[in-house]
């Protein structure tokens, strides 16, 4: 395994993803770790809102980190929180949550073990 380094510049090129209103950067974790980790910068698409759904991932762990904006989550065990630069949150295993609003201007890191995972409604 050999170390891997991954530039992000604003003219990053930027994937369809998860979620519609979000366009993903692959940070190359998942190749360099076998698919033990991944690590994504995560951007709002201007103009798309989020559909808050309620939903689960089956993973070991998940992590955001926002770079840039602002983001609105609700849990089922803790309620809403908004999330502003600066800002981090570790999602346990397997909790309830949805994305309720985000600034258009949002910019994320998210850091899950491993990289590939189910995504439960």
């Amino acid at each position: 395994m050999s170390t891997t380094i991954i530039t992000h510049a604003d003219d990053a090129a930027f994937d369809q993803g998860l979620r519609a209103f979000f366009a993903y950067r692959d940070l190359g974790i998942a190749g360099a770790s076998g698919g033990k980790m991944g690590a994504h910068v995560i951007r709002a698409v201007p103009g798309e809102g989020p559909k808050p759904e309620w939903h689960t991932h089956s993973l070991d762990f998940q992590m955001v980190y926002v770079l840039r904006g602002w983001v609105e989550f609700e849990y089922a065990d803790i309620g809403p929180v908004r999330l502003e630069a600066g800002a981090s949150v570790y999602q346990p295993p397997g909790v309830r949550h949805r994305e309720v609003a985000h600034s258009d201007d949002l910019e994320m890191l998210e850091v899950t073990s491993p990289a590939e995972f189910e995504t439960h409604g």
